[in-house]
């Protein structure tokens, strides 16, 4: 059990950890929509009051990409990452919002405003971890970084690969990606293949006499032959617990009401896993799309292109850095499981570059990425305290923040 001093010194921390959220959120960083200047000047502001490392990252255009902290030890050991992300999701309807989406007001026990549960509230505890850390660099090995990743919503990743592409930073061993949820600790992730569809036929005229197959019909009939194909079941040979999935996720084509028009673009999201890979994924629309033309042919064939593809990852029993996570919160007496999720993550990006990661694990949360975005503030001392022990068993000193 804490001791007094001890319970006092936590309890000072969760104070400032929530303090630092609310001002974060009182900067709106909505990705692709706001300047990222104020939210990640606050962060700087507070880094430097406490002489903590840290420098901006931009993106190969100069953009504002993120923050990245880097906490030295003093022996030679293997560095690991906290990636949080200040960019934050759109506020949707506002007029749907009982608070403001920028509040940062705390009530009954609840942070709220967008960004509280992705990720504001992570980044501030890892703000937080890295200035613990700082004032210990003597009693651990090897390193750990902090990016404040400030392109995450957009999907570009601006953040994550701007730190890869640093040459001055250490390669991490690892990387923990910060997550609202209490329950799970994400060990792996489906991948994804992604194509646009182009589906072509001759321009008319909506009351003309002759018989016209429109794109807009043959784009519908490759719809449902789509979300008629057979995929593969989560029996799969490598063990992964899930099976792949396929969606079309837009339609895009077409304009006023006299007119067919001669093409009609489809977004296509496979969700992929080890036994049916981006190779298998893109033969399948290939192949329906071919069923399509065979079907209803026309002068220009159905068109597919990619447009991105991650590949499935999963960490084995064991792995670090979730084995640190996990073990940490089971320690605290939580019962929390690993999970294979079935969206993509930034884990499957870092997997490309053969960097294992975990997503999780954080407070429990409402809205996100919806109307009320909240994050519980009950669990908040557990949550830290748990990624507390995980930090100091990566960097080998159990005791690390122990007085």
């Amino acid at each position: 059990m804490a001791s007094g001093p001890e319970d006092a010194r936590r309890n000072e921390t969760v104070g400032s950890v929530v303090r630092l959220a609310q001002e974060l959120i009182r900067r709106p960083s909505r990705g692709g929509l706001d300047d990222y200047g104020p939210v990640v000047e606050v962060l700087e502001r507070w880094l430097t009051a406490r002489a903590v490392s840290h420098r901006r990252l931009n993106d190969p255009g100069g953009a504002l990409a993120g923050l990245l902290v880097e906490v030295a030890g003093n022996r030679p050991g293997p560095w690991w990452t906290l990636d949080a992300c200040v960019d934050t999701a759109p506020y949707g309807d506002v007029s749907r919002w009982t608070f403001p989406p920028d509040s940062g007001e705390v009530r009954d026990g609840w942070l709220l405003g967008r960004g509280a549960a992705d990720s504001k509230l992570a980044v501030s505890m890892f703000c937080h971890l890295a200035a613990d850390l700082a004032r210990s660099r003597d009693e651990f090995a090897g390193g750990l970084a902090v990016l404040l990743d400030a392109d995450e919503h957009t999907g570009h990743f601006g953040g994550v690969l701007a730190y890869l592409a640093d040459p001055s930073a250490v390669r991490p061993s690892g990387v923990i990606i910060g997550y609202p949820g209490m329950d799970e600790v994400v060990v792996g992730g489906r991948g994804l293949w992604r194509a646009t569809v182009t589906v072509h036929a001759p321009a008319g005229h909506s009351g003309s006499s002759r018989t016209v197959i429109s794109a807009v019909s043959r784009a519908a009939r490759l719809v449902g032959l789509l979300d008629a194909a057979r995929l593969p079941g989560t029996g799969d040979p490598s063990g992964f617990p899930l099976g792949p999935k396929l969606t079309v996720t837009a339609f895009h084509g077409g304009e006023g009401f006299s007119l067919t028009p001669d093409r009609v673009d489809l977004n296509v999201d496979v969700r992929t896993i080890p036994g049916f890979d981006a190779h298998a994924a893109e033969t399948l629309v290939r192949k329906v799309s071919a069923e399509l033309d065979a079907e209803l042919p026309v002068r220009v064939g159905t068109e597919v292109t990619e447009v991105a593809c991650w590949p499935p990852f999963r960490l084995g029993e064991g792995d670090q850095p979730a084995t640190a996570l996990l073990s940490a919160a089971r320690t605290a007496g939580l019962s929390v499981r690993a999970k294979t999720a079935g969206p993509s993550n930034i884990g499957n990006l870092l997997g490309v570059h053969g960097i294992p990661a975990t997503a999780g694990f954080g407070v429990p949360y409402e809205g996100l990425h919806g109307i009320d975005e909240r994050a519980s503030l009950t669990e908040l001392p557990t949550v830290y305290a748990i990624h507390q022990q995980a930090v100091a068993d990566l960097l080998n000193s159990p005791h690390l923040f122990s007085d």
